[in-house]
């Protein structure tokens, strides 16, 4: 096989998991307006978990630890990464989410990922610590004979299918009540708790769904590329998937997909494999983040709400307390 489709179809893997990071991030910051600065620590959970429940008991004498060791095939490993993701985001909305907004939030949220980075690097024993996990086995080789190069079309068939079913979930959910509800909060939360909406209780669904998502591309991350290390999650990976969201334009799902393809896979993917230039190894990649941090100033001064903004002449898309409000107006009005 051509080693440049390979390498396309490696692109297209990336940039499907990345959608699915921005899907959850839209979910949260998009249509709840939450602001969570530690999303990548949620994708980190759900890879580990899947990594450690794939991989089979660690091997005494090995110097390489790490927990479970289950041997579990792809859909039970990837559920155990789900529920795990799920769990961790909704004891971070308890603490978080209950009494803080804003910046605060964002604080809060920040450093609960920071903790969750320290404990999982210095404690060795949970996931092999700073080195992180490795050999991860890949999905379905076994049974369907797949050398490395048909592994990765392969599994741009896996990515896509789960990638897609999370897209119609994230769409519906943006069209349904509890996706107005949730828009209705991000745009006034005091508004909304005095219509009778439990304003925590949706943030805190949203939080749990988008850690959900990020779970899912994390175990579909470390199922492709069969490792996982702390130097993987750091915060400056949150703020690729911050940046693809912002320039692709919040509360719109084709937003998130636009911003994968720029941020995601034209500026950090498919510039990994230039050559060093100068003989600098990290001139690249600082040029990449330069370029990143320019688009996003760029954006957000010139169009800050994205390339491809909400649509705000959709009926569904119209804030849930600004049609309340009219209609309450409307019947003061022939009431009067």
């Amino acid at each position: 096989m051509s080693p440049i489709l390979v390498y396309l179809a490696t692109l297209v893997v990336y940039f499907f998991i990345y959608n699915i990071f921005g899907f959850g991030l839209n979910i949260q910051f998009g249509y709840a307006g939450i602001l969570d600065f530690a999303f990548i620590t949620f994708m980190a959970v759900g890879g580990y978990l899947y990594g450690a429940a794939a991989l089979p008991h660690e091997t005494p004498g090995s110097q390489i630890y790490y927990v479970l060791g289950l041997s579990w095939s792809f859909p039970l490993a990837l559920l155990l990464g789900i529920l795990g993701a799920g769990a961790v985001g909704a004891l971070v909305g308890l603490i978080a989410l209950k009494r803080l907004r804003s910046d605060y939030l964002a604080i809060v949220t920040l450093a609960s990922g920071t903790l969750i980075y320290g404990v999982i690097g210095n404690f060795t024993r949970l996931f092999d610590g700073w080195e992180g996990l490795m050999g991860v086995p890949q999905p379905f080789t076994g049974a369907l004979n797949l050398n490395a190069n048909t592994f990765v079309l392969f599994f741009v068939l896996v990515s896509g299918v789960i990638m897609a079913i999370l897209w119609f979930f994230a769409n519906r959910l943006y069209r349904s009540p509890l996706g107005r509800a949730m828009r209705a909060v991000r745009e006034d939360i005091d508004v909304a708790e005095a219509y009778g909406k439990n304003a925590f209780k949706l943030r805190m669904t949203a939080m749990v769904i988008g850690c959900i998502y990020a779970g899912i591309g994390g175990a579909l991350t470390i199922a492709f590329i069969t490792a996982l290390a702390p130097a993987g999650w750091s915060t400056g990976e949150t703020f690729v998937i911050w940046a693809l969201l912002l320039i692709g334009g919040r509360g719109n799902n084709l937003g998130a997909v636009v911003g994968s393809f720029l941020v995601a896979v034209l500026f950090t993917e498919a510039t990994r494999y230039l050559p060093a230039i100068g003989g600098n190894p990290n001139l690249i990649p600082d040029l990449r983040n330069i370029v990143i941090g320019v688009l996003l100033i760029v954006t957000l001064r010139f169009r800050p709400q994205g390339l491809v903004p909400e649509p705000k002449t959709n009926f569904f898309a119209v804030p849930l307390t600004s049609r309340v409000l009219r209609r309450v107006r409307h019947e003061e009005v022939v009431g009067a």
